[in-house]
């Protein structure tokens, strides 16, 4: 659970630059394969709507979990913003920083300085920090976050 949190954080800020990339292949394909379609296709996929039918595929789409260069692009996005010492890792402090950061864009109710958000962010710390060095690196974060 708290994994998935973590990651629909990271993806929550990923998604302005995700969208970028991926919103423009539909808007470059050729219009006119409406006459002739692919008969491997449905007509519920051959044929544009409106509002209907395409919003929920958007909505599973969207709540696939990422994959581990999606979140891995997210780490190196946002991994300079949150440490704050420039050393290349992440002590608790840091790393709380984020994961408040992130759980507070999927729940407004999060309160950092509530004990079970501080008692969550120590959990998630000490299973991320895989070599118990007290601090995480970006490939243990990475893996941390792409974990399902």
């Amino acid at each position: 659970m708290l994994k998935y949190a973590l990651l629909a954080g990271a993806m929550t800020i990923a998604a302005p630059a995700l969208a970028q990339s991926t919103m423009t292949s539909p808007q470059t394909a050729p219009a006119a394969t409406t006459g002739a379609a692919d008969p491997s296709m449905s007509p519920a996929q051959t044929a544009p709507t409106q509002a209907g039918p395409s919003q929920p595929a958007q909505t599973a789409q969207a709540m696939q979990p990422a994959s581990s260069d999606q979140v891995a692009q997210v780490i190196d996005t946002e991994f300079p913003t949150y440490d704050k010492n420039g050393d290349g890792k992440l002590s608790a402090a840091e790393f709380g920083d984020w994961m408040v950061a992130l759980k507070t864009k999927t729940d407004p109710a999060t309160k950092p300085g509530a004990p079970e958000t501080k008692k969550w962010v120590a959990a998630a710390f000490a299973q991320a920090d895989t070599d118990k060095s007290k601090s995480l690196s970006k490939p243990e974060l990475t893996s941390f976050l792409s974990q399902g």
